[in-house]
């Protein structure tokens, strides 16, 4: 007997929850201090307040953790857009007017 269409939805939301609480409590016990460094150190409080988000949003979480991951075991580091790096700030300095005007 071919199950109807709210009964898909309903097992397809109850997969995607029971996911979600899996990956959740994976994450703030592991993965929120590795996303975001001010969560290292966070306590049981945090990281009981940030499971429902997580159930909620666990694919997009989960993306954001694999990036942290990966950007943290490459050694590089991102500078941030409101960084300047030594090479934006040579070229900042030298094409300002009054650089140009001593020259």
């Amino acid at each position: 007997m071919p199950l109807s269409l709210a009964k898909v939805l309903a097992v397809a939301l109850e997969c995607y929850v029971a996911a979600g609480l899996v990956f959740a409590v994976v994450f703030a016990w592991r993965g929120a201090g590795a996303v975001d460094p001010n969560a290292n150190g966070a306590t049981f409080g945090f990281r009981l307040l940030i499971v429902p988000g997580s159930v909620a949003l666990w694919p997009w979480m989960l993306a954001k953790w694999r990036r942290a991951a990966g950007a943290g075991s490459s050694g590089a580091t991102r500078a941030s857009p409101n960084e300047a790096t030594p090479e934006s700030s040579r070229e900042a300095i030298s094409s300002s007017p009054k650089a140009r005007r001593n020259r």
